[in-house]
């Protein structure tokens, strides 16, 4: 350790500096520095609110108590039933944590319900460096990014959208449900969550149930993909894509977080490049109108969208609701682990009927 007597070993890492292998701390640039997403530094633990523990190496949830010190990177957060919050352009007195698996940043709102809980509060300890100065960063630590102008447009294996109203939507579940019926119909499936803030559950849950390679945003060390631009997203799909296509999968499914209006998700799904890549989609939603107006949203814009699914499927009213009101195919956990969506893929994805057909009636 540089500059503090601190003891690497009294220090818990969040899993978002999992390949961060430097211990020098630089305490005298932390009211110079202007922190950048991405940016490692080390926390006290100063007061405990929402979070109540930091997942680290391994996707391991470790307790945090005030005065501990922790290794977590900066990053912005978007998330609708929680936190909002971004990273500052000068020192602050208080840091927060928004997001448990290290992403850190200076509160914005909060949900209601989350009100009398409050945020995690950090005190900024000092930054992790290399060469005594140079603030490590974890955006693509240990890789060389690709230009988005790299995407390709093939026809193997063919890339499958999950995207949904918003958060809690059901967006993984139905990723999960999705791998399961590939596998269960003898195929290979990859999964990629593109956006999002950094935490292991979403892609730890849809490799359990059968994607035989899950990765995220967070492999390439972004804590969140909340404020990057369009062009760095398509970068790290592209980066992304390389690894899971090493497999060889029939399909790639990938889920987009967050709403169709959220800020990065809104402006992927307008973008054409991306567009061209994707096969078709699943839409998750809630209730049955908002399962609706998205499908119908997503079919102007060009997208084949393969079935609405999510919470809503849970309640046989709101199924009755969407199926006696549109022309979705509704998908229920059981029709997505069957073995037998292979043949609602096929059929969507070969003909495209479902967009053609649909497209001319919203």
């Amino acid at each position: 350790m540089k500059n503090l007597n601190v003891d690497p070993k009294s220090i818990k890492k969040a899993i978002i500096c999992k390949n961060v292998n430097s211990t020098t701390i630089n305490e005298k640039i932390n009211k110079t520095h202007i922190p950048k997403a991405g940016d490692v530094a080390i926390f006290r633990v100063m007061e405990i609110g929402k979070h109540t523990r930091l997942q680290t190496i391994g996707g391991n949830l470790k307790h945090i108590l005030p005065g501990d010190l922790i290794m977590a990177a900066f990053g912005n957060r978007y998330a609708t039933e929680q936190l909002e919050g971004y990273v500052p352009n000068s020192y602050q007195e208080t840091y927060h944590i928004l997001g448990q698996g290290g992403a850190i940043g200076v509160l914005t709102s909060i949900h209601k319900k989350l009100e009398d809980v409050g945020p995690t509060s950090l005190q900024l300890v000092g930054y992790v460096v290399e060469n005594e100065c140079q603030v490590i960063n974890t955006k693509y630590l240990g890789y060389d990014p690709l230009p988005s102008s790299h995407l390709s447009i093939n026809s193997s294996p063919q890339i499958i959208l999950s995207l949904g109203t918003s958060m809690d939507s059901g967006k993984t579940t139905s990723a999960a449900f999705l791998a399961r019926g590939i596998k269960q119909a003898g195929k290979k499936a990859a999964y990629i969550k593109l956006t999002g803030t950094v935490q292991a559950k979403d892609k730890s849950m849809v490799r359990d149930y059968g994607a035989e390679l899950s990765i995220d945003f967070s492999d390439l060390g972004f804590p969140s993909t909340y404020m990057c631009s369009t062009e760095e997203i398509l970068a790290l799909f592209e980066q992304l894509l390389s690894q899971v296509k090493a497999i060889r999968p029939d399909y790639i499914i990938v889920e987009v977080a967050d709403g169709l209006l959220q800020r990065e998700t809104n402006a992927l799904i307008r973008n054409a490049r991306f567009n061209k890549l994707v096969a078709g989609v699943i839409f998750s939603s809630s209730d049955s109108i908002s399962a609706i107006s998205g499908a119908n949203m997503l079919l102007s814009l060009g997208y084949n969208v393969i079935g609405v699914s999510g919470l809503f499927t849970t309640s046989p009213l709101l199924v009755k609701e969407v199926s006696e009101q549109s022309n979705h195919q509704v998908l229920d956990g059981e029709n997505l682990m069957s073995e037998e969506v292979l043949k609602t893929l096929t059929h969507a994805l070969n003909h495209g009927t479902i967009k053609r057909e649909m497209a001319s009636a919203v």
